[in-house]
């Protein structure tokens, strides 16, 4: 990875911390489809589960009781987590979106690093024009979605926050709308396309959350 794009993907570790939770807490999209499709995944793995106990308390009849104890115990933990993570997907769409945003934003990242790679074999004729201006969209980009996630996560453990600080809700979409490409075609073009429209998307959630809090 070359050194101008080093620390620009925000990492699984880093998204833990600056949100609270982790993208694996919650069910993406958060659907009625895609909570029917995990559930039905559950209801396969208690199935199994049961299986598995009927085996071993045929094999181990003496310790009956410890086996049904253990497969029941883990019969529940699967339901509990399906129903916790299905809670906190639905109380939590913005924070669902903002992880969407992200995962966009570290594909257009990878993207780059990937075109590098090629332009190293020796393949001249893919290399980014522009760049500089390339990393810039991404950089403000990033700071957009720092911010995002941080707000998000005050509003969220603090239900009776007040948004007193404006700068919480500044972004940086006007500075890169006036990041220009002269040839909107090329590959810069498409990549700083993408970014913007991700800039785009993250000013949006961001004042959705904003008008729901301020509204309790």
């Amino acid at each position: 990875m070359r050194v101008d794009i080093q620390g620009l993907e925000i990492t699984a570790g880093e998204l833990k911390h600056l949100s609270g939770a982790g993208p694996d807490r919650v069910y993406r999209p958060a659907t009625a489809t895609k909570f029917t499709r995990e559930a039905l995944k559950t209801v396969g793995l208690i199935f199994l589960v049961l299986i598995s106990c009927l085996l071993l308390v045929a094999i181990f009849p003496r310790v009956y009781l410890v086996l049904n104890a253990l497969h029941l115990t883990a019969i529940i933990g699967l339901i509990f987590e399906d129903l916790w993570k299905i809670r906190c997907s639905r109380q939590n769409k913005y924070l669902v979106n903002l992880f969407d945003d992200v995962d966009r934003y570290n594909d257009i990242i990878k993207t780059i690093e990937i075109n590098d790679k090629i332009e190293d074999a020796g393949n001249c004729g893919v290399k980014i024009a522009d760049r500089t201006k390339v990393i810039q969209a991404l950089q403000l980009i990033r700071d957009d979605l720092v911010r995002a996630l941080k707000t998000e996560r005050i509003f969220r453990e603090n239900k009776k926050f007040v948004a007193t600080n404006s700068e919480l809700f500044a972004n940086n979409l006007i500075a890169l709308s006036g990041l220009q490409i002269n040839d909107k075609a090329s590959e810069p073009g498409r990549l700083l396309n993408e970014a913007l429209q991700l800039a785009v998307g993250v000013q949006a959630e961001m004042k959705k959350l904003q008008e729901r809090n301020m509204a309790k």
